[in-house]
């Protein structure tokens, strides 16, 4: 055979040599094309997660909160089409909410369950998980007392595995957030576990009356629980005692917590991020509509009698009344409430008098939590004033000027919002201003108009 080469003329020229060197170049040049297409395919990987991860509404999923993408500017640098549109998110809820009149309770017991495990001191809620959960626990504990004066909160804790008292039932606001304002003695630490502190804030409400309501609120930030023994027993004996829970979960869904929810009536959901764990935390402020009970003789789902209950209007001391002890901390104290029946003094209303059992309320807290039974019907946007003989000029409320000619409410108007700035009560036919129709629905809760 002849040699491995090329013919030049009559004679052979070896060039295996060259060839070796040849290929060593060019499997060093195809290697290095490759190494830079793989940089190039994997930068624009890169690249892609990035415009991925800016897309993702999840708080967990971005590095940092771009706070000021959330407003929205018009043509001429005004703001005020975006705080067009939070109101018109508002009164798109309201419109969804029922207005008709439902059987609630407005007596409620309510046991704050706060995680306090080692999964709450993450940072994918500003600045934490844990401090978050504590500011906002002190905003709905605040707004909670304000729409349901005749309630009371308890609040446990769950660390080390185990359910910690942290505030003992009280219906006065100022108890409750005094047992959370600690934080050094709330420090996460260990696995939570809801077993345990079911089973604590169910002990809690075992000596309840039924007129009253028992509720469970579960702000859980961990994926894991260490129970000491079947949750699902708990979950049966909740169900037994008319007990609802509802779980705002911080990390992702359970199936566990969505079936104490669903078995027990309650709402369950995730927050995605620090607004939504907000709306959800204060979803559960107005009072649940009562649930039916089936008959003993068969019959289907019915709505229990209603039965009278006993209340007491106390008299208030003033602070030039001599000094006396009080059933309830047996302090020396001047100011305080008389109970009606046996003329014992307590220090704070809606209570339980500690001697007589009779339950201590004032008219105000009682006429407060009626708003929830009748609510204020939501007013109707004014669109045009053709079909209006004499329209009045001014508010009916805060009497201020309405507007003359219609604005563009740049996409809103279909969504509840009046060009005109008005909005008609159904019942009175009197027109109110945006302010006032918020502040009627959401404050005073009774229409001036009509005065319902």
């Amino acid at each position: 055979m002849p040699p491995a080469g090329r013919r030049i003329g009559d004679d052979y020229v070896d060039d295996s040599e060259s060839d070796v060197d040849v290929n060593l170049f060019d499997d060093d040049a195809t290697h290095a094309k490759s190494k830079g297409k793989g940089k190039a395919i994997d930068r624009r990987k890169k690249d892609k997660g990035k415009a991925k991860a800016k897309e993702q509404p999840y708080a967990w999923e971005a590095t940092y909160t771009r706070s000021w993408d959330t407003v929205q500017e018009d043509e001429a640098g005004s703001i005020q089409g975006a705080v067009q549109d939070l109101i018109a998110r508002g009164r798109r809820r309201r419109l969804l909410a029922p207005a008709a009149a439902i059987r609630r309770t407005i007596i409620r017991h309510l046991v704050l369950v706060l995680d306090l495990s080692a999964a709450m001191m993450d940072r994918d809620m500003r600045p934490t998980r844990f401090d978050l959960m504590l500011n906002y626990a002190r905003e709905f504990i605040t707004e909670w007392f304000d729409q349901n004066p005749l309630g009371q909160i308890g609040v446990v804790g769950m660390r080390g595995g185990l359910g910690e008292r942290v505030g003992e039932m009280s219906g006065n606001p100022q108890d409750v957030l005094k047992a959370i304002s600690e934080r050094h003695k709330l420090e996460p630490v260990g696995e939570p576990s809801l077993q345990n502190a079911i089973d604590m804030a169910r002990s809690s409400m075992s000596h309840l009356p039924t007129h009253s309501s028992r509720e469970i609120l579960v702000i859980f930030g961990s994926l894991t629980t260490c129970d000491p023994g079947n949750i699902h027993d708990t979950l049966d004996e909740c169900g037994k005692d008319r007990i609802r829970i509802s779980i705002v979960a911080l990390a992702a869904e359970m199936k566990i917590c969505r079936d104490l929810c669903d078995k027990t009536g309650g709402q369950f959901g995730v927050a995605m991020n620090e607004g939504h764990f907000k709306d959800l935390l204060f979803e559960l402020i107005p009072p649940p509509a009562q649930r039916a009970v089936t008959r003993t003789g068969g019959g289907g789902g019915a709505n229990p009698a209603a039965d009278l209950m006993i209340m007491g209007f106390p008299m208030r001391l003033p602070d030039t009344s001599p000094p006396s002890l009080c059933v309830c901390h047996s302090q020396m104290k001047s100011e305080g409430f008389l109970c009606p029946r046996c003329l014992a003094k307590v220090c704070d209303v809606p209570t339980d008098c500690d001697i007589c059992g009779l339950m201590i309320v004032s008219s105000p807290h009682l006429a407060r939590s009626y708003h929830h039974l009748f609510p204020v019907k939501p007013y109707q946007a004014v669109m045009t004033l053709a079909d209006t003989p004499d329209p009045r000029k001014q508010c009916h409320g805060c009497a201020l000027a309405f507007k003359e000619t219609p604005s563009a409410m740049a996409g809103a108007s279909g969504e509840g919002m009046s060009p005109l700035g008005r909005y008609r009560c159904p019942e009175c036919a009197h027109d109110f201003c945006t302010d006032c129709d918020v502040f009627v629905h959401d404050v005073v809760h009774c229409c001036p108009g009509c005065g319902k």
